[in-house]
């Protein structure tokens, strides 16, 4: 084991995931709505540890080459982005929508929370710039054999991160027993949405 690269890999990826984003926003809300758990995590981790052995296996310095495929993930990212945002405005203004502990039955079928959950992770350019160009540029420096130890630290914390994050979210539960608790977390997703989105289209404009 060569565990610099593993602490190394593990205390960036940390600091790269641990950030108030989209995903982490729609991990806490499936956490507190206890809707498909396991599986959201689940996606988000392993989502998170295969771009990260791209960008160790050096995709990372093609993606950051190739203009047109992040003009696409920057716009298409965008309009999902938007979309999902106003989602959240809306939903803000139904009470009815904010009940916890309702049957996980009446919320969204897996399918659904599959789709947005990928959506939510894939469809965000910055989850390419941080795992796939950051995370492999810096894995890079290290020579072939610690390369996959610090690939493997960067995983251990996302996995971490993730599930944490999902199963730890119902230690807020009793909080969350008000209506207008909800209210507040999906204006605070709605914000987060839309001024990720925003930052995406200025700097596609910028360019």
């Amino acid at each position: 084991m060569h565990a610099p690269a593993f602490i190394s890999g593990a205390a960036l990826g940390a600091s790269l995931i641990i950030a108030i984003g989209a995903q982490n926003a729609f991990v806490l809300q499936q956490g507190l709505r206890r809707e498909h758990v396991f599986v959201v995590a689940a996606i988000c981790a392993l989502a998170d540890a295969a771009l990260i052995v791209a960008g160790a296996a050096g995709f990372g310095a093609l993606v950051s080459r190739s203009p047109v495929l992040t003009a696409v993930a920057a716009w298409g990212g965008a309009a999902f982005l938007f979309g999902y945002g106003l989602r959240s405005f809306r939903a803000a203004l139904r009470p009815e929508a904010l009940e916890l502990g309702r049957p996980v039955a009446a919320g969204r079928p897996l399918r659904s929370v599959v789709a947005v959950t990928l959506a939510v992770t894939l469809l965000n350019p910055h989850v390419y710039l941080d795992t796939v160009v950051l995370l492999g540029s810096v894995a890079a420096r290290y020579p072939t054999d610690a390369r996959a130890w610090f690939a493997l630290g960067a995983m251990t914390a996302s996995f971490a991160w993730f599930f944490s994050l999902a199963y730890g979210a119902r230690l807020l539960a009793p909080f969350f027993e008000r209506p207008r608790a909800w209210q507040i977390l999906y204006l605070i997703i709605g914000a987060i949405m839309w001024w990720i989105a925003g930052s995406l289209v200025l700097g596609q404009l910028a360019g």
